[in-house]
C-alpha cells in the first residue's frame, strides 16, 4: 500500500512550566546551530578543511561533559541533533547554489521553532493532550482527526506568543484518494480579479492587506512612539503581530477554501507558468503580487490534485494567451498594454474580455501539449 506524507498543524496551551522549557529549548537549539556555524566557519578559515556532520555530532557529545554547557542536557536531545542537521542541510544549499551562505540565528527574532523525531513513540495524542520529549502531556487543539505514524514534530512560537505543534505523519494514501466532477478548467490569475476562468466565471481578490492596512499603520505607529526594551514596547509589539497573523489567517484560508474548490470540480486545470519573483521586481506591481499570493495558491492547487485526481497543466510563460483571439488564432498585439481589457479582433470581430480569453486559450494550448506529449 503507498505510503503519503502529510502536515497537521494544531495551536497547543502550554502551562507556564512548559513554557519556560520550551523558550528554554529553543534557546538551547539557537546556541547549537551558531556554536557549531562559528566551528565550521573557523575550521575553513583557518585550515580550509570543512566540518563534517558527524564530527558536530561528536563535539556536541563532548560538549555536553563539561559543567558549564550542563544546561543542554535538560532539553530534548532529538531537539539539538536536528539543529545540527538544520546547519548541515544550509552547507548543502549553499555549496549547491540554492541558497546564501548560512547566518546565525538571533535570539531577537519572535518566530522561532525546534524540531524533534518521535523515537519509541514519544510523541503522541493522548486525548485532548499530546505528549512531547522532555515538555510533558501538552493540551492541544487538535481540529482535525487523522489515523497514521507521526515521523516528527516542529514546536513553534509564533511573533504574538502563541504556541504551535506540526506533526508530520505518514498515512496511506488509498483513505486520502478522492474524486472529482470531470471538469476542464483554464485559469488567468490577476490583481484585480484573483483569478478569471474558461467558463467566464470570476473569483474576487479579496485584498486582504488592502483591508486591514489601516489598522496596521495605527499599530505601527503606536509601536514607534514606545521606548525602546520598554513592557509597553513588548506590548505594542504583540498588537503589531497579531495584525500580520490576522492577515496570514484570512489570506490562508481564501486560498485553501478556493483551491479546494477547483480540484473537487475539475480534473483539468490550466495554469500560466508564471515566474512570480522576477514580476516582483516590478516596485509597482510587487505589493498586490505578494498579497495575492500565487505562489502558495499554485502550490496547493498541485498537491491537492494529486489527491483528487485531478491534473495540473501548465503552459509556458511568454505563451501569449492575452493577446490571442480564441475563436480565430489572431494575435493582437495592441492588447499588450495592461489598460485594455476588453478588445475586439480585428479579423473575425469577436468580442473578448481580456482575462476570460486568456483563459480559454491557456486550457486549449495545455490540451494541446499535453495531447503531443
Amino acid at each position: 500500500m503507498d505510503k503519503y506524507t502529510m502536515g497537521f498543524k494544531f495551536r497547543i496551551y502550554p502551562n507556564h512550566a512548559q513554557q519556560e522549557l520550551i523558550n528554554r529549548t529553543l534557546g538551547c537549539c539557537r546556541f547549537v546551530f551558531n556554536h557549531f556555524l562559528a566551528i565550521r566557519r573557523d575550521e575553513w578559515t583557518a585550515n580550509h578543511k570543512s566540518v563534517t556532520y558527524n564530527q558536530t555530532s561528536a563535539m556536541l557529545t563532548d560538549l555536553k561533559r563539561y559543567e558549564e554547557y550542563s544546561w543542554l542536557k535538560e532539553v530534548d536531545s532529538m531537539a539539538l541533533q536536528e539543529s545540527l542537521k538544520n546547519l548541515d542541510t544550509a552547507y548543502q544549499n549553499f555549496f549547491k547554489h540554492q541558497s546564501r551562505y548560512p547566518r546565525f540565528k538571533s535570539k531577537h527574532n519572535h518566530s522561532q521553532s525546534y524540531r524533534t523525531r518521535n523515537q519509541g513513540n514519544g510523541v503522541r495524542i493522548i486525548g485532548n493532550r499530546i505528549k512531547l520529549p522532555k515538555i510533558g502531556a501538552v493540551k492541544i487543539k487538535q481540529s482535525r482527526k487523522f489515523e497514521g505514524r507521526i515521523l516528527n514534530s516542529t514546536v513553534s512560537r509564533n511573533a504574538s506568543g502563541k504556541y504551535f505543534v506540526s506533526l508530520c505523519v505518514e498515512l496511506d494514501k488509498e483513505t486520502l484518494l478522492k474524486t472529482n466532477d470531470g471538469g476542464e478548467i483554464g485559469i488567468d490569475v490577476g490583481v484585480k480579479e484573483f483569478y478569471s476562468d474558461s467558463n467566464g466565471n470570476t473569483v474576487a481578490n479579496p485584498r486582504i492587506l488592502r483591508r486591514l492596512t489601516r489598522k496596521l499603520v495605527r499599530e505601527q505607529r503606536r509601536l514607534s512612539r514606545k521606548m525602546p526594551r520598554s513592557m509597553n514596547r513588548d506590548k505594542a509589539r504583540i498588537r503589531v503581530a497579531r495584525v500580520h497573523e490576522r492577515i496570514s489567517n484570512i489570506r490562508r484560508d481564501f486560498l485553501h477554501k478556493t483551491s479546494t474548490a477547483l480540484v473537487r470540480q475539475n480534473k483539468t486545470i490550466a495554469i500560466e507558468h508564471l515566474k512570480i519573483k522576477n514580476m516582483m521586481r516590478n516596485h509597482k506591481l510587487a505589493r498586490a503580487i505578494s498579497d495575492v499570493s500565487w505562489s502558495e495558491f499554485f502550490r496547493q492547487l498541485e498537491y491537492k490534485a494529486e489527491l483528487h485526481g485531478s491534473e495540473v497543466l501548465k503552459v509556458d510563460t511568454f505563451y501569449p494567451s492575452s493577446q490571442t483571439c480564441s475563436e480565430c488564432g489572431y494575435q493582437n498585439t495592441e492588447t499588450k498594454n495592461l489598460g485594455i481589457r476588453k478588445w475586439t479582433c480585428p479579423k473575425c470581430g469577436s468580442h473578448h474580455d481580456r482575462d476570460t480569453n486568456a483563459a480559454i486559450n491557456i486550457l486549449r494550448k495545455a490540451i494541446e501539449q499535453k495531447q503531443v506529449s
